[in-house]
């Protein structure tokens, strides 16, 4: 038997890809914000060298995906930080991401990592420039 299927919605994958990466990179800068600037709420930790540095790379980077500027290396190495943190900050707590208080770093790190292959979506800064370039060198092609 066939999987459920709704034809109608892969026309919006690109889109729907889009939102995704808007609301987890805001929602992701907002981790930087607590750290760096106690907004929106107070950061209940000392920051030490290796917060902090999580904090400019989640204030930055959520910056630049919340844009879609950058977005595939970007969200690689956020990818990559959000693995760090996982195994550094939280699997010494255990074993299962829901006790030792790390769904949120794992949820991040594969979600970058899926936006970091996929690409940013149509509703980026990434896309514009690529529209933009596709049209400049259309142009420079029908003028040789």
């Amino acid at each position: 038997m066939p999987a459920l299927q709704i034809p109608y919605i892969r026309n919006f994958a690109p889109h729907i890809l889009s939102v995704l990466r808007i609301f987890a990179a805001g929602s992701f800068f907002t981790h930087g914000t607590m750290k760096l600037f106690s907004w929106p709420a107070p950061f209940e930790y000392p920051l030490n060298p290796l917060l902090l540095t999580a904090g400019v790379l989640e204030v930055v980077g959520g910056l630049l995906l919340v844009f879609g500027l950058f977005a595939r290396p970007v969200a690689f190495l956020l990818s990559g930080s959000m693995a760090f943190a996982y195994f550094i900050a939280h699997s010494s707590n255990g074993f299962f991401p829901v006790l030792n208080h790390g769904e949120a770093a794992m949820l991040y790190c594969f979600l970058f990592l899926y936006i970091s292959a996929a690409g940013p979506g149509v509703w980026s800064l990434d896309a514009l420039r690529e529209r933009k370039a596709g049209t400049t060198s259309s142009r420079l092609e029908t003028a040789t």
